[in-house]
C-alpha cells in the first residue's frame, strides 16, 4: 500500500522532536524500508532532506508568492499573518497555525489521502510553468493543491517549496539512513551519491536492485556529477600559505560553468545545476567533436561571451544564450561565445576524480588544444601570482582560482583545496528606500533592502507618466519619492546581526508606508555598497542593476544629498562593458 503524504509529514514531526543523530537515522531508515516502491522511496528521500529532485525544473517560487497563496486559501489578513510570523519566524509553522485556526481551510480539506507522487506531480507542474503570467499560474497551482492538505501537510508542503525543513536531517545523515535501511556500507552510498549527484536515485536503485544495482553505478559519460566548489581567499599570499607553497593559479572567468560529456561522436553539455544545455551552444559541441582527442570523457570548463576579437564581455551577455531556444540562430550570431576548460574527471573509461589535480591538468594538456585551456601558472612566488592576478583583471576576468596541486576532485563539496581570489569590488554610496522583514532567524528584522541612487535627470525627464496595469514595486517606490531616486538593486548581504538590529530600529522610526512584510521608508539611511559589476536589467526603470551587491558599511557621516547619482552608474556600466 502506498505511503501517504501525511505519514511522511508525521515522520518529519517526530524527527524534529528528537535530538540524537542515531535515533533520527534509525527513524528515517525504518521509513525507507516501509515504502512500497523504489520511486516512492526516492521521493521520500528528497522530501525529508527538503531538496527538489534534479529532474524537476527549477520552481522559481519565492516567499512572496507562497505568502499570497496562503492568504488566498486561508482568508487570513496581512495583519494576522505578520503577527503570527513575528511570533514563530518560520513560514511552514505559520501555515500550520493559520490552517488550524481558519474556518475557510477546514471546510476545504478533503477526506482522501494525498500521495507522495501527487506532491511531486504538483511540483513538476509548478516548475514547468513559464512565460507571461507565470507567477499567477504558479500561485493557482499551489493553491489548488494546498486546499487538499491538512495543517501538518500544508506545513511541510510550504517548507519544501521554500527549502526550510529545519529538523536536523542533512544529506550526510540521509546517506547514513540509506546505508542502515539496506544494510550497505555508508562509503558505497556516499560514492554513488558523489558520482550521480542524486541521493534519491541512489535509494531508488537500492530499493529495486539491491547492492548489485548500486555497484553498477560508476562515473560515466552523460551522467553529470555535482561540481567541486571553492572557498574565498583574500589574497594570493593567503592562497599560497593555505596550500603550503607551490600553487596552481588560473584565470577566474566570468561566464557559465559547464560540464562537458563526450562518447564517440556524441557531445552533451550540462550546467552547474546539471541541466542539459547542449542545444544552446552548438558551436561548442562542434569544437569539442573536432578538436578534443578522446573517445570518451568528462571535463569541466567555462563558456564566456566574447567580442569579434575574442575579448571577454560581461557575464550578462552570455545569459542571452543560456536557457534560450527561440530565435537561436539570430542569438548565435549576436552573442558569440568561447570555451575554456580547466579540469578532466574521466577519460576513455577511466575515472580521474581521485587523481591529484596536477596530474589531471597534465592529462588535459594532452587532449585539448592549448588555446582551449584556461590560462595557468604554478608558483610559490606571491609577486608572480599577484602580477598574474592583475593581468586577469586587466583583460576583463574576475580574478584567479588557486588550486592545491595534490588535491583530488570532490563533487559538490566546498573547501580550501580550491580558493577564489576576486578583484576588489566597486562601491557606490546609496540610500535605503524600502526594506523587507527577513526569514528564519531574521524574521523580526528589516534585513532585505531596496537601494537607490539620486536621479540627477529628474528636472529634464520629470517623474514619468502613470502606466496602466500592474506596477512593479521598484517603480512604485520611485513614484512614491516623486522620481528623485532610481532603484538600482536589492540586497540582504554584508551587515552583521548587530548592525541589522540597529538599522531595523532606525528604519522603524522612519516608516512612511507598509505593504505586507515590506516598508517604504524616508530616504535617510546612507550605505556604502560593493558589487561585482553592473548589468542591464529590465527589472528597474533606470535599466541597470548591481550584480552581487552587498553593504560594506553604514555611512552615518553622509546625508542623502551626498549619495551617488544615476549618471555615475551609467558611466561605470560603460567602463565595465569596455573592459
Amino acid at each position: 500500500m502506498a505511503v501517504s503524504l501525511l505519514e511522511l509529514c508525521n515522520l518529519c514531526e517526530k524527527i524534529k522532536q528528537v535530538s540524537g543523530k542515531n535515533i533520527k537515522t534509525s527513524m528515517v531508515a525504518d521509513f525507507l524500508r516501509k515504502t512500497s516502491s523504489a520511486v516512492e522511496a526516492s521521493f521520500a528521500v528528497y522530501f525529508i532532506v527538503g531538496k527538489i529532485p534534479p529532474e524537476i525544473p527549477p520552481l522559481n517560487v519565492g516567499y512572496s508568492l507562497v505568502y499570497d497563496a496562503i492568504r488566498h486559501v486561508s482568508g487570513i489578513s496581512d495583519k494576522q499573518f505578520l503577527r503570527e510570523y513575528s511570533r514563530v519566524g518560520d513560514l511552514g509553522e505559520v501555515v500550520e497555525s493559520v490552517f488550524r485556526g481558519s474556518h475557510k481551510t477546514q471546510r476545504l480539506f478533503v477526506e482522501e489521502s494525498v500521495t507522495i507522487k501527487e506532491f511531486y506531480d504538483i511540483l513538476r507542474m509548478v516548475g514547468e510553468v513559464s512565460g507571461k503570467n507565470s507567477r499567477i499560474k504558479k500561485a493557482r497551482l499551489i493553491e489548488s493543491f494546498m486546499v487538499r492538505l491538512s495543517p501538518v501537510e500544508a506545513k511541510y508542503f510550504v517548507k519544501n517549496l521554500v527549502g526550510e525543513m529545519r529538523h536536523g536531517v542533512s544529506e550526510g545523515l540521509m546517506e547514513e539512513a540509506i546505508s542502515k535501511a539496506f544494510n550497505i556500507p555508508v562509503e558505497k552510498v556516499r560514492f554513488a551519491h558523489m558520482v550521480t549527484g542524486r541521493l534519491g536515485y541512489v535509494c531508488e536503485v537500492l530499493k529495486s536492485e539491491g547492492v548489485e544495482g548500486l555497484e553498477k553505478i560508476s562515473l560515466k559519460p552523460f551522467q553529470p556529477l555535482k561540481p567541486m566548489l571553492a572557498d574565498m581567499a583574500k589574497s594570493v599570499d593567503e592562497a599560497i600559505s593555505t596550500h603550503g607553497g607551490k600553487t596552481s593559479f588560473e584565470f577566474k572567468l566570468d561566464g557559465i560553468r559547464v560540464q562537458i560529456h563526450k562518447k564517440s561522436s556524441e557531445v552533451r553539455i550540462f550546467s552547474r545545476r546539471l541541466k542539459d544545455v547542449t542545444e544552446n551552444f552548438p558551436e561548442i559541441v562542434e569544437k569539442i567533436g573536432r578538436e578534443v582527442k578522446a573517445s570518451s570523457l568528462i571535463m569541466e570548463g567555462e563558456i564566456i561571451p566574447v567580442t569579434e576579437k575574442g575579448e571577454p564581455l560581461p557575464f550578462q551577455y552570455v545569459m542571452r544564450r543560456y536557457g534560450r531556444i527561440k530565435d537561436l540562430e539570430e542569438t548565435l550570431k549576436n552573442v558569440p561565445v568561447t570555451l575554456y576548460v580547466f579540469d578532466v574527471l574521466y577519460l576513455d573509461g577511466k575515472p580521474l576524480v581521485n587523481k591529484p589535480f596536477l596530474e589531471r591538468r597534465k592529462i588535459l594538456d594532452e587532449i585539448v588544444p592549448s588555446a582551449m585551456l584556461t590560462p595557468q601558472i604554478i608558483t610559490s612566488d606571491a609577486g608572480e601570482a599577484e602580477s598574474f592576478f592583475r593581468k586577469a583583471v586587466e583583460i576583463g576576468h574576475e580574478g584567479l582560482i588557486a588550486k592545491q596541486l595534490n588535491s583530488t576532485y570532490t563533487p559538490g563539496v566546498r573547501g580550501k583545496k580550491w580558493l577564489k581570489i576576486k578583484k576588489v569590488m566597486e562601491t557606490l554610496d546609496l540610500v535605503i528606500l524600502a526594506a523587507e522583514y527577513g526569514h528564519g532567524r531574521r524574521h523580526q528584522w528589516l534585513s532585505d533592502y531596496y537601494l537607490g541612487v539620486k536621479n540627477s535627470r529628474i528636472e529634464k525627464e520629470g517623474v514619468g507618466e502613470e502606466k496602466s496595469g500592474a506596477v512593479s514595486f521598484p517603480d512604485y517606490i520611485e513614484r512614491f519619492n516623486q522620481g528623485r531616486f532610481k532603484v538600482v538593486g536589492k540586497t540582504f548581504k554584508g551587515l552583521t546581526d548587530n548592525e541589522i538590529r540597529m538599522i531595523t530600529d532606525k528604519l522603524k522610526k522612519i516608516v512612511l508606508e507598509q505593504h505586507g512584510r515590506t516598508v517604504i521608508v524616508k530616504p535617510e539611511i546612507v550605505v556604502e555598497v560593493a558589487f561585482s559589476d553592473i548589468q542591464k536589467s529590465p527589472l528597474y526603470s533606470c535599466g541597470y542593476a548591481l550584480r552581487f551587491a552587498r553593504i560594506t558599511r553604514i555611512r552615518n557621516d553622509k546625508n542623502v544629498e551626498e549619495i551617488d547619482d544615476i549618471e555615475k552608474v551609467e558611466k561605470m556600466y560603460r567602463e565595465c562593458v569596455k573592459t
